[in-house]
């Protein structure tokens, strides 16, 4: 599929997207109370023989499954997208809880640190990702092609850039399980929260997520492609519906130095 076309795709999916904004706008109005609810787990509804190393499972995680109309829009365009891959939705307490099962001593104790559910994502996703892989995506991504057309040739990883391809993004992330490169990253992720008082920039942004992918990767040959190509944010929702219950909460409204636990 040439990109050419994927960028036009893209673009209607972002038309779609945002006449879909404007109609929650008035249906949230009227119906302020209504929510709907993502799945834990949603099975692949078809069976394509094809192997691939990356696991056939997507992972999201949010504050809640219980969501607004344009969020859950988002969530049905992507299963529509992905519909060979098994889905599953991890709550704040079985993020917890698979980082006390499943992650080593120090990861899970830099992880109880974190004041911040964006941060907790950060750091749970990676682990996630090393111990079962699979593909991450960020509750406001969407995908713009279908998925294993996407993961096509990939082998073991796939990572995304944007700004002209400049720099790495981890709303996005799709690997093999025991990829050395996330082992990395969480090593960063946790030196970042227990050196956390010497580092200059102390959001989330920089101890737990974008900033650390870029700089293990800064020396590492990975595989990745366009933004563009693979998966874009903010298309069917944004920052009012995904936090409407939440208000202002947003990893960038935290304070400086707010990120860890007093």
């Amino acid at each position: 599929m040439s990109d050419f076309f994927k960028i036009v795709l893209n673009r209607g999916i972002r038309l779609v997207g945002n006449l879909i904004k404007l109609l929650s706008y008035f249906f949230h109005f009227v119906f302020p109370k209504a929510r709907f609810t993502i799945p834990e787990y949603s099975k692949a509804k078809i069976k394509k023989n094809k192997e691939q190393q990356i696991t056939k499972l997507i992972w999201q995680t949010n504050y809640s499954n219980r969501c607004t109309l344009p969020v859950y829009i988002n969530y049905l365009f992507n299963r529509l997208m992905s519909l060979d891959y098994d889905y599953r939705y991890v709550s704040t307490e079985e993020r917890e809880a698979f980082m006390r099962d499943n992650a080593a001593p120090e990861v899970f104790q830099a992880y109880m640190k974190l004041n911040d559910g964006a941060a907790q994502a950060d750091l749970w996703r990676v682990t996630t990702l090393y111990l079962h892989g699979g593909i991450y995506m960020d509750i406001d991504a969407t995908l713009v092609w279908p998925l294993n057309k996407t993961l096509q040739g990939s082998n073991d990883s796939l990572f995304i850039k944007y700004k002209n391809n400049t720099e790495f993004t981890n709303f996005f992330l799709a690997t093999a399980p025991d990829n050395p490169v996330y082992k990395s990253i969480i090593e960063k992720v946790v030196d970042n929260i227990n050196h956390f008082d010497s580092m200059e920039n102390q959001s989330a942004f920089a101890v737990t997520g974008p900033l650390v992918v870029n700089e293990v990767l800064k020396d590492q040959e990975v595989l990745y492609k366009s933004r563009d190509h693979v998966c874009i944010q903010g298309t069917f929702t944004n920052e009012y519906f995904q936090y409407m219950d939440k208000p202002k909460g947003k990893w960038n409204h935290k304070k400086p130095g707010e990120l860890l636990k007093k």
